[in-house]
């Protein structure tokens, strides 16, 4: 019998398997303290670069917070008692509450924390235009209000009359160049919301036509399921846009209520761009994909527009785009011009054809038809205009080799040449020349950044020695780049923008003994840098905040990049983390963390990513340093080749990447080869799974919230884009659930109940439970209330860490020896380690 029916079939002969409701557990000092210690705050900086805005995150919230009882609806969790959102934009969190807000003014430092009312739940802000005021909503018991604070005084001040309505997004925008803004509220005569019957009217039904594309199960979320889910979900997206008046509080609605999905108000503040949903509701994708008409209001007369009117998109190809106009947006530099796209390849990447996309342009009043102003090779990826002219850059992206290109267009000479500026592999870290900057202007519109004909370019910074961003002023007419900064190699920081003007700059500083704080940089005459020898123009620098460590202990840990080679050659890295009071020399249990990564060129897929310089802030796993664990952090696990076809070699190359990280770990004299673990999380759970099953290098291992079953999302999984049906092979061997029977060392399988990703459902861990339970394995299976994708509650991320300890210290740093026979490693040996 094959191993895949061995597992299948030992399965269907399991007995019900008791469940146990066990009380939370917490890990012990010092890691409980360290869990609960206050986030640094992130700093954003106003459109003007005169005011700075420290924004203080909560660490985990409450499990009350996530135990709040919500709908699930066309892939949204509306929770009814606050109508708001449950979940956030990308289904795979839950909505949690920021600490508080301080301004800091740049010119002088002084500080001002912004007063909140007792019990605020206040969510990211938005500044304005002008960088005068800052919005933010914030959830009550019963309702999400809008709030504004002046930077003059710092107070907050609630508008009355206005229940904003988030659950479609796009809840509020600053509008043009006013003191106003543009948002969604719950409409005043909504009337009482509907209830479903406590006995259903009939069975739940969905159907699909023959004749359609493969499409895939991704979008498939949380969908509706009858006309009862319909209702409800109207009565909750519904909403009425109003302008709000900033410094008065008068509140003027505008248009009619409907079902509207992205809202965006044009330069001129006068026309808004909005999606507004249809029936008949699909019950196979969600709402994203939903039949919707394109309008644009004005304000001004409160008529519309009908700029588009399209069908629900639930028969696009698998990683295409729909047919028709789509990515509707706004000309940044003109009062009124919408500029869209519409596929020429019936939006199937696997079409071979002249041009994949053409990009259209219609100005208002949006009479006539739209003119033609480009055609791109590949998928059109997005524009970024200039203050002036009718020039912009030009994105583009090739799924098939996994390729961007960029360049400089004319839209007033749709047939003149455009000019490549950037053209490369989307997997050289090395060679990115980074992100042209944008500024936004005093209407809100968002351009490119540009001084004298040139754009200024902020990058990672990638290096074989780890990330060093920077800061460059690229010239566009011949391409030539000056270096105006770029992080020392002895630490971390990062451009956050331009103070006043072009001549200072703000940067977010960190080393390994120094945390998060913003520093003030001015830009001179170049230089050679001190430490690196290399030429740029920041040179004198400040300190705008001096924030403390909030956990000395942790300093004690320290970090050194090693870098090895894999046994076919593909060159590899790893953080090596040593825990606090760590003697050179003696060897320690360790635990390797990865997370699997797809690229089409082996070049590109050993580029080092990350640094050794970051200041250290642990989470969940790295919690074990300190518990005498050293941690193989990030340790870069490639899938390499032809996107196409890849992951014909998933598990052989799998088996390498580990094999390499182990004997380069073992190399280093810090880690015990005899007691090593493995965890990964979401398609790392599937990685640990499959390391378990197919090696002998791990004592054992910790997956959390994978998917092991990869029948279960049979049109393509990571960036496999070949069905089951034409690649069943490939399918098996990458789903650890069929190899199930090999997996010997013990297995901790930890999932959030309530996880929305399609390709992580929380029955995927059970049934693996299931099969190594009644295969005679090790297993135990821990179902986290309530959590999502990534567990937000406190009570939950202290109970995993605890699981995790116990379980890693009884199979792992206390194991027995095994015997050589079990010990046993592949001939296959890959190359010594260095240590950068």
């Amino acid at each position: 019998m094959s191993t895949p029916i061995r597992a299948l079939a030992a399965c269907l002969l399991l007995l019900v398997i008791p469940t146990v409701h066990a009380q939370y557990k917490q890990p012990p000092e010092p890691l409980l303290g360290v869990m609960r210690m206050p986030l640094p705050p992130v700093p954003r900086l106003d459109p003007t670069g005169h005011t700075l805005l420290l924004v203080q995150r909560a660490q985990y919230p409450g499990i009350e917070r996530a135990a709040e009882p919500y709908l699930k609806l066309a892939g949204v969790r509306i929770e009814p008692r606050a109508h708001t959102r449950h979940d956030m934009s990308s289904g795979y969190g839950i909505r949690t509450c920021l600490a508080g807000f301080t301004l800091v003014d740049i010119a002088s430092h002084q500080q001002t924390v912004v007063a909140l009312p007792a019990g605020a739940c206040p969510d990211a802000p938005l500044w304005s235009p002008d960088g005068s005021r800052f919005a933010f909503a914030n959830t009550t018991a019963d309702r999400v209000e809008l709030w504004v604070v002046d930077v003059q005084d710092g107070k907050a001040r609630r508008i009355d009359g206005v229940q904003l309505n988030p659950i479609l997004e796009s809840t509020y925008q600053w509008l043009g160049g006013r003191a106003a803004l543009l948002v969604k509220t719950v409409p005043a005569q909504l009337g009482p919301a509907p209830q479903r019957s406590t006995v259903p009217a009939g069975p739940e039904i969905k159907e699909t036509t023959s004749g359609g594309n493969e499409s895939s199960t991704y979008e498939a979320r949380d969908t509706l399921g009858g006309p009862e889910d319909e209702a409800q979900f109207d009565w909750y997206a519904t909403s009425q846009l109003a302008v709000v008046d900033a410094a008065t509080g008068t509140v003027k609605p505008v248009g009619a209520p409907a079902v509207i999905g992205n809202v965006d108000a044009a330069p001129d503040g006068q026309h808004v761009l909005m999606d507004v949903l249809k029936r008949p509701y699909s019950y196979v994708v969600t709402c994203e994909r939903f039949a919707h008409d394109v309008h644009v209001l004005d304000l001004a007369s409160g008529k519309d527009k009908l700029i588009a009117s399209l069908p629900a998109a639930d028969n696009v190809p698998v990683r295409g785009v729909p047919t028709g106009p789509r990515d509707h947006q706004w000309r940044q530099n003109e009062p009124a011009t919408l500029v869209f796209a519409e596929a020429l390849d019936g939006g199937d990447w696997k079409n071979t054809v002249p041009a994949r996309d053409k990009l259209m342009m219609w100005r208002a009043p949006f009479n006539g038809a739209p003119a033609e102003i480009e055609r791109t090779t590949q998928r059109f990826a997005g524009l970024s205009w200039f203050e002036r002219g009718s020039q912009a850059l030009l994105d583009e992206y090739d799924a098939n080799r996994a390729w961007r290109h960029t360049s400089l267009v004319d839209v007033d000479k749709p047939r003149a040449a455009s000019k490549t500026l950037w053209d490369l592999s989307a997997d050289d870290e090395y060679a990115d020349p980074g992100q042209p900057l944008m500024r936004r202007l005093r209407n809100g519109a968002a351009v490119l950044d540009e001084q004298d004909g040139a754009l200024f370019l902020r990058g990672i910074g990638a290096s074989p020695t780890g990330d060093r961003p920077f800061l460059d002023r690229y010239t566009l007419v011949n391409g030539s780049s000056e270096r105006l900064f770029r992080s020392a190699p002895d630490a971390i920081e990062y451009f956050l923008g331009f103070a006043d003007d072009h001549s200072r700059l703000l940067t977010l500083h960190q080393s390994p003994t120094q945390p998060h704080n913003v520093w003030l940089r001015s830009l001179g005459q170049p230089i050679a840098d001190a430490k690196s020898g290399e030429a740029v123009r920041a040179s004198s620098s400040a300190p705008v905040t001096d924030f403390p460590d909030p956990a000395p202990l942790v300093r004690q840990i320290k970090k050194r990049l090693v870098k090895y080679k894999r046994n076919d050659g593909v060159e590899l890295s790893f953080t090596l983390y040593t825990p606090p009071g760590y003697v050179e020399g003696t060897r320690v249990p360790a635990i390797l963390y990865a997370y699997p990564m797809d690229y089409a060129d082996p070049s590109k897929a050993g580029q080092v990513r990350g640094s050794d310089q970051t200041f250290t802030m642990l989470r969940n796993y790295q919690m074990l340093l300190l518990a005498g664990y050293a941690i193989i952090d990030n340790a870069a696990f490639p899938i390499v080749g032809d996107p196409k076809n890849a992951y014909d070699t998933y598990l052989q190359q799998l088996v390498a990447d580990a094999d390499a990280a182990v004997d380069a770990a073992v190399a280093t004299g810090v880690v015990d080869r005899e007691r090593i673990g493995a965890t990964g999380h979401s398609h790392g759970a599937l990685m640990t799974a499959n390391l378990l099953a197919h090696t002998h290098l791990f004592r054992a291992g910790v997956a959390s919230s994978g998917g092991y079953n990869k029948t279960l999302t049979p049109f393509g999984f990571q960036n496999e884009r070949r069905s089951f049906w034409k690649a069943p092979k490939v399918y098996a061997d990458a789903s650890a659930f069929f190899h199930a029977d090999q997996i010997k060392a013990p297995i901790l399988i930890v999932h959030g109940q309530d996880d929305a990703n399609p390709g992580t459902e929380p029955t995927q861990s059970p049934r693996l439970f299931q099969a190594v339970r009644g295969l005679g394995g090790t297993a135990r299976l821990v179902m986290l209330p309530y959590e999502p994708h990534w567990y937000a509650a406190r009570e939950s991320n202290e109970h995993f860490v605890a699981e995790m300890l116990d379980w890693f210290d009884r199979y792992v740093k206390h194991a027995k020896p095994r015997d050589e026979t079990a010990a046993a490693r592949p001939d296959a040996r890959s190359g010594s380690a260095d240590e950068g």
